[in-house]
């Protein structure tokens, strides 16, 4: 009996409570690394190679249009299809992956 009385008697750890604020800052740390950061590098990526398209390039939209520009403008290009039909799609709308890969295949 006097040991259940001795061991709930005692103070409260201190430590536990710094422990667990560095874990927490840990985690924030390791979700910014592997989560935020590469997403706003890849934002950033993709904003690039919509400001470098121009006139005459073959894109693809995120919907999977083929396409090439044949205007420009602030926020949207002109895009013209195989049938010869013209199409205003937003810039944000030109998937960067898919417009790459049709670029390395016109290469090879």
């Amino acid at each position: 009996m006097d040991f259940i009385l001795l061991a709930s008697s005692g103070q409260p750890q201190q430590g536990a409570g710094n422990s667990f604020f560095i874990m927490i800052a840990l985690m924030l740390i390791v979700m910014y690394f592997f989560m935020i950061r590469p997403q706003v590098k890849k934002n950033k990526q993709q904003q690039e190679f919509r400001e470098q398209l121009g006139k005459g390039d073959k894109v693809i939209t995120t919907g999977g249009i083929h396409g090439k520009i044949t205007e420009v403008r602030d926020t949207t290009f002109v895009i013209e299809t195989e049938g010869g039909g013209k199409l205003r799609i937003e810039k944000s709308g030109i998937s960067m992956e898919a417009s790459a890969a049709l670029k390395t295949g016109d290469k090879s």
